[in-house]
């Protein structure tokens, strides 16, 4: 450890990425623990590292937040990251892409690397030190202010990098890479200032096939492209998001449809769906995306999709014919014109029409379902002609084989009795 510390000491001034590896992962503060992804590990060489042995390195190296400026002893480095693939060096100091270089270049197997909020704009990348990170799959540049210039020398010496995080990098531009770059399939390029499509047709020029684009908290206000250049533009896009985007059109909504593989969609928080409820929101944009299977991170549903398109229908069919969208005609010639759905007024029913069997006599009446036994007999003491105190009241439903039931509980509501239009009520006087 001592040893470590004293050739720290030729670096450049701050911590190394040595010195941080060798206190976090010390016996003393990162004990040994089974399990994957975690071990001892003992390189062979180089022979007589006085440390070799006592550090407990798992294969995914934390190191955020720690200080460092500088990558320390390389041969160090290269002695206990031989099996490290993943390396999160977010939120340092790191300022001079050399630097970095030293590091990744002793990390053989390294396939994800995060450098998020680290100063790098400071420094050029120059090819050489790029080629460092070749065998890099997966890198995250948000918030390090990195230029276009420093992408594309990426771009260009990391054949195989699949997923890319550009993510709150202030760019209100796209500089177009001299190459395309095949490999790519995911790009996070959140919370810049994007607001321009000729912009975002850029990203589908450099990296053709794109399978993930993930576009949130950018300000784009239209898609300004034809059909046709849309699908040679993003021909293998299967998912894209677009929450907080500034889109206020459902030409745009329509335009998705022009990708060709085009899956997944994520459109919360747009100008466009202010106006509608959640319900109109999920069923109107079902209806207008037909090969979507999944929406804003739920999966839609066979019986949703044909119930999101008979709304569609109903939504628009008393529309003037120049408002209609197109996609009204195709969803009629699926389903048919549709009839307006019948209005059902739920509420429970507040009076009810009976027959009141008294003698010989038989008088309709509206009663109160809200009143209870007693009120009922108040109102009926001068049809009968019978004080309440000598009324009984026999109720009768309809469709019932079991006979009348007689209303003994003067504080019963009389609908919880279920009293229907054209049921009967007898009233007898009390026997003495």
């Amino acid at each position: 450890m001592w040893e470590v510390q004293e050739r720290s000491m030729d670096q450049p001034s701050g911590r190394s990425f040595m010195q941080v590896l060798c206190e976090k992962y010390s016996p003393e503060n990162f004990p040994y623990r089974r399990g994957p992804g975690m071990g001892v590990h003992v390189p062979a060489t180089p022979q007589g590292s006085p440390m070799k042995d006592r550090l407990n390195l798992p294969s995914v190296l934390v190191l955020n937040s720690c200080g460092i400026t500088c990558a320390g002893d390389e041969n160090e480095i290269a002695a206990f990251c031989a099996h490290v693939f993943e390396l999160d060096l977010s939120d340092n100091k790191l300022e001079d892409w050399h630097e970095v270089s030293k590091i990744v270049s002793n990390v053989p197997h390294l396939e994800f690397l995060n450098l998020s909020s680290n100063p790098l704009s400071l420094s050029v990348l120059e090819r050489s030190c790029a080629g460092s990170f070749a065998g890099v799959r997966k890198l995250v540049l948000n918030n390090s202010k990195a230029s276009w210039e420093t992408v594309h020398t990426i771009l260009q010496e990391l054949p195989d990098l699949e997923e890319l995080f550009l993510c709150l990098n202030d760019y209100e531009t796209v500089s177009c890479s001299p190459v395309c770059c095949q490999s790519l399939k995911l790009l996070h390029i959140t919370d810049n200032n994007l607001q321009d499509w000729t912009e975002i047709r850029k990203l589908g020029i450099m990296f053709p096939s794109l399978d993930t684009l993930i576009l949130a908290n950018n300000n784009l206000t239209t898609i300004e492209e034809s059909e046709d250049s849309l699908a040679r533009l993003f021909p293998n896009l299967r998912s894209i998001n677009l929450h907080k985007s500034g889109l206020h059109c459902w030409e745009d909504i329509d335009k998705l449809n022009s990708f060709p593989k085009l899956e997944e969609v994520k459109l919360l928080g747009i100008p466009l769906l202010q106006s509608y409820t959640t319900e109109e929101r999920r069923k109107l944009l079902i209806a207008r995306l037909p090969s979507i299977t999944k929406l804003n991170g739920s999966i839609v549903a066979d019986g949703e999709r044909e119930d999101s398109e008979r709304f569609f229908i109903r939504y628009y069919m008393e529309f003037p014919e120049e408002e209609v969208p197109f996609r009204y005609h195709e969803l009629v010639t699926k389903y048919g014109k549709l009839e307006p759905l019948a209005v059902v007024d739920l509420r429970p029913q507040s009076s009810v029409k009976v027959e009141v069997h008294f003698q010989d006599k038989v008088e309709e009446m509206s009663i109160r379902l809200d009143q209870t036994v007693a009120e009922l007999k108040k109102h009926l003491k001068t049809v009968v002609q019978l004080s309440t105190s000598n009324m009984l009241l026999f109720y009768l439903d309809q469709e019932t084989p079991f006979g009348p039931e007689e209303m003994k509980y003067s504080s019963r509501a009389l609908h919880s009795y279920g009293i229907r239009d054209g049921d009967k009520i007898y009233v007898e006087p009390r026997m003495k």
